[in-house]
C-alpha cells in the first residue's frame, strides 16, 4: 500500500545522472520528461552542501525533455537528435544515457538506439532508471551495472595492490569527495594503489578501464556497491572484500586497516606500524580535549541519535560510542535498504561495542521519525546526527543537531571528510562545536 512520504532524505533513480557528473570527463544523457534533471541537481547537489555542477551538471546536462508528443509516438527519435546534438557540441570520454518514468513506462528501446551509436565506437552507455526502480542508492547500483557490463573489456593484467574502491554514493552524500580520498591515503598508508572511481584526480574513464586489472575490490558499505563487487568478481575473477561499517575514528579504522591488509595478504608488522602512528596522533589530540570533556560533562548529551543512511549510521554510531564514550538511542536508517540486508544491519547496531546496542529503525519518512523523537523521554537534551529536517525537532527538544546526511542546507560542504583517523577529528570537532554554538 502506498503512503506519503515527510522530509524524504533521498530521492529516485534518476538521481544516478548525479554518479555520471562525479567520473571525470562522462556526460550524462537525461530520456526524460522537462524538469526531471535540474530538479534533481539541486536537490542532490545544491541543497546538499551547495555543491556545484561539475564538469557537465546542472543546466548543461542534455536531455530530451520528453512530452505528450513522445508519450505518444515514442521518443526514440528525440533522443537520437539529443545524443547527435551532445556529441556535436560537448567533449567527453563517457556517455551515459539515463532513462526516465515516461520512457521507461511507454517503452522506448534506448538501448537500441544507444547500441547504434556504441556500434560507431561512441564511448556510450546506457542504464534503465525509471523513478519506479528504486531511489537513489539502486540507481547508482544501476549505473555501476550498466558501465562494468557495457564498457569494460578484458585485457589489463592484474597490478599486485591495485584496489578497486566502492564506498560513498557521489553527491547523495555530501561529503562524497573528501571520504574518497581519506580511503585513497588509508589505503596507501599501508601500501595499496586505491582504484578510485569518482572524483578528483581519479583519472576518470582510466580509472574505470583499470577495474579488471585490480587485485581485489573493496566495498566499505552495508549493501551499496556489493552488487558491482559480484558483478566484477563474476565477469573477471576479482575477488572482493565487503567491509559493512564506514571507518569513524582510531578504534574502527585500525580494525579496518587490519581486515584490509589481511585480505590482501600485506606485511602485519608494517601496517601495524602504520596503525599505530596514526592512532598515537588521534588519541594525542583527543586527550588534549579531556579537560573540556571532564568539565563539560554534565552539560553535554548523554545519548544520540543518528537519522541517517546505514553507512552513515553505522560509522557514527560506532565512532560515538567507542571514541567518545556516548550512548546510544534509538536509530533511524532512512535509505531504504533491500530486504536481504536489513538483519545485517540490524545485527551490527546490536553489537555497537561489548555490551552496548541499539534499537534501529528503518524508515525513509521524516514524519515517522520526527513523531518518534518527540514522544520519547529524554533525560538529558539528545543530540541528532542527521540532516537539515531535523533542526526543529532538536529545537523542540532543547537538543544538539549536526547536519551530515541529505538534506543538507545549513554547511558549505568543501572537502570534509569523516573517515579515518582524522576524519573522528573533525567529525568530534563538528559535534561539539555544534554544542557550543548552542549556548552563544
Amino acid at each position: 500500500m502506498s503512503s506519503v512520504i515527510e522530509q524524504p532524505r533521498h530521492f529516485c533513480a534518476l538521481g544516478a545522472g548525479q554518479s555520471v557528473v562525479a567520473i571525470e570527463r562522462a556526460i550524462p544523457i537525461v530520456h526524460a520528461g522537462p524538469g526531471c534533471a535540474g530538479k534533481l541537481w539541486a536537490g542532490l547537489s545544491f541543497c546538499n552542501g551547495f555543491q556545484g555542477s561539475g564538469y557537465a551538471g546542472g543546466s548543461a546536462v542534455p536531455s530530451t525533455n520528453t512530452g505528450e508528443k513522445e508519450v505518444v509516438f515514442g521518443g526514440e527519435e528525440r533522443l537520437r537528435g539529443v545524443i547527435e546534438g551532445a556529441l556535436r557540441v560537448m567533449d567527453a570520454d563517457l556517455f551515459v544515457v539515463l532513462t526516465g518514468c515516461t520512457s521507461d513506462i511507454v517503452g522506448d528501446d534506448s538501448a537500441a538506439v544507444v547500441g547504434e551509436y556504441r556500434a560507431k565506437g561512441v564511448p556510450i552507455v546506457h542504464a534503465e532508471t525509471g523513478g519506479f526502480k528504486g531511489n537513489t542508492f539502486q540507481g547508482h547500483e544501476i549505473l555501476l551495472k550498466a558501465v562494468i557490463e557495457q564498457f569494460l573489456e578484458h585485457g589489463p593484467q592484474t597490478v599486485a595492490g591495485l584496489v578497486n574502491v566502492f564506498a560513498s554514493v557521489p553527491y547523495l552524500d555530501p561529503f562524497w569527495s573528501g571520504n574518497l580520498e581519506a580511503i585513497r591515503e588509508l589505503l596507501a598508508g599501508i601500501g595499496l594503489e586505491a582504484n578510485i572511481l569518482f572524483g578528483p584526480g581519479s583519472g576518470g574513464v582510466e580509472a574505470w578501464q583499470r577495474i579488471p586489472a585490480a587485485q581485489f575490490t573493496l566495498v566499505v558499505s552495508p549493501w551499496v556497491g556489493l552488487a558491482a563487487a559480484e558483478l566484477i568478481q563474476e565477469r573477471f575473477g576479482i575477488p572482493f572484500l565487503h567491509y559493512p561499517v564506514l571507518p569513524v575514528g582510531a578504534v574502527e579504522t585500525g580494525r579496518f586497516l587490519e581486515a584490509v591488509a589481511g585480505f590482501a595478504g600485506l606485511d602485519a608488522e608494517k601496517a601495524g606500524k602504520f596503525i599505530r602512528w596514526e592512532e598515537s596522533r588521534f588519541y594525542w589530540y583527543l586527550e588534549r580535549a579531556a579537560d573540556f570533556l571532564l568539565e563539560f560533562r554534565y552539560d553535554l548529551p548523554g545519548r544520540f541519535v543518528t537519522v541517517c543512511d546505514s553507512i552513515y549510521g553505522l560509522g557514527v554510531s560506532r565512532f560515538l560510542v567507542n571514541d567518545l564514550g556516548l550512548l546510544p538511542g534509538e536509530q533511524f536508517v532512512t535509505d531504504d535498504p533491500p530486504v536481504e540486508y536489513r538483519e545485517g544491519i540490524s545485527r551490527l547496531f546490536g553489537s555497537l561495542a561489548p555490551g552496548v546496542s541499539a534499537p534501529v529503525t528503518f524508515t525513509p519518512d521524516g514524519g515517522t521519525v520526527r513523531a518518534r523523537l518527540l514522544n520519547t523521554r529524554h533525560r538529558q537534551p539528545p543530540l541528532i546526527i542527521g540532516s537539515s529536517w531535523d533542526k526543529d525537532a532538536a529545537a523542540d527538544l532543547k537538543g544538539y543537531q549536526l547536519s551530515l546526511s541529505l538534506p543538507v542546507t545549513d554547511r558549505l560542504v568543501l572537502d570534509r571528510s569523516y573517515v579515518g583517523y582524522r576524519g573522528g577529528l573533525r567529525l568530534a570537532e563538528d559535534i561539539y562545536a555544534s554544542i557550543l554554538g548552542s549556548y552563544q
